[in-house]
């Protein structure tokens, strides 16, 4: 049994699909199948059950997934220890970040390309759950995001500053002369939210559950960019975390009073895996870029 055909297994276990999973691994369909029934051979039992149109994992091929995949992290695991030890602060970072994190970011990015112009990062803005489900299949190294609502007993979620959620404006709209606001207050305007399934939809939702107020959505947008355009221009509010804000000109974040609302800041680190010495330095610079020295609190997450 070769670690090589545990990831075939694995992406074809994924997609559920032949010819998809070869594309992803770039090989062959037939070096894929192949390399399947090498392994099915070995294990003595079929590992998908295949016909025209669809393929389904066996009953052996869901008790192998998790073996499967603890085997692969390992060795990923093993490989990135080795190349920090040989070589330290080379090859690729993979960072996933939510939209809200962009501009507290962006200074580190910057000054972390320059000190390390050999490091290859990629970066990934997608949804919380989307990071979520990359980092625990290591397709992310970490993940830059507020804490989530529903603790993951597989991620290590490690607060580096506290934020409120708040409701954003341009300078020139009325709610910009306030200093804080009632959740009650939001009844009064028109509304542009980020979609639900995003991070701050998903705490203000919970903020509001219950409540029996009645606001005026008029836009919903996947795109914190598009959110912030359409403010410029128009008197509607948003509501999003103060730290959204950040380099951002021309608008003001108006903290909403009310119980339970904080939003702490996070790096989230897949539980018991070896971090790259890139990814220590990369959160070590974060703690001092200006951004987060100027407007947070930086609590100490790499002891």
């Amino acid at each position: 049994m070769e670690i090589r055909q545990l990831k075939y297994f694995l992406k074809v276990a994924e997609t559920l699909n032949f010819s998809e999973a070869a594309r992803k691994l770039y090989i062959t369909q037939s070096t894929l199948s192949q390399q399947i029934s090498h392994l099915e051979q070995e294990i003595g039992l079929p590992l998908f059950e295949r016909n025209s149109h669809e393929v389904y994992l066996t009953e052996a091929g869901k008790e192998l997934l998790p073996y499967a995949q603890n085997a692969v992290n390992s060795a990923d695991a093993c490989i990135d220890h080795m190349n920090d030890l040989k070589e330290m602060l080379t090859g690729e970072l993979n960072i996933g970040v939510t939209y809200s994190f962009s501009n507290i970011m962006a200074e580190t990015l910057i000054a972390f390309l320059r000190t390390y112009p050999h490091v290859k990062l990629n970066i990934s803005y997608r949804s919380m759950q989307e990071l979520m489900d990359g980092l625990k299949k290591r397709e992310l190294d970490l993940v830059l995001a507020f804490k989530p609502l529903k603790k993951d007993k597989a991620v290590d979620s490690r607060a580096i500053f506290s934020n409120r959620l708040a409701a954003i404006v341009n300078e020139n709209h009325p709610l910009a002369r306030q200093s804080s606001l009632r959740l009650t207050d939001l009844e009064r305007y028109d509304l542009i939210l980020p979609c639900k399934g995003l991070q701050a939809r998903n705490a203000f939702d919970h903020l509001v559950e219950g409540k029996g107020l009645n606001y005026r959505i008029m836009v919903e947008v996947n795109n914190v960019n598009i959110i912030f355009d359409l403010l410029r221009r128009s008197n509607l509010v948003t509501i999003l975390s103060e730290s959204t804000t950040i380099l951002q000109p021309n608008m003001k974040a108006v903290p909403i009073d009310a119980a339970d609302n904080e939003m702490d800041g996070c790096i989230h680190l897949l539980k018991d895996s070896y971090m790259k010495n890139s990814a220590q330095e990369f959160i070590r610079m974060l703690s001092q870029s200006t951004s987060i020295l100027a407007n947070f609190a930086f609590k100490d997450i790499l002891s």
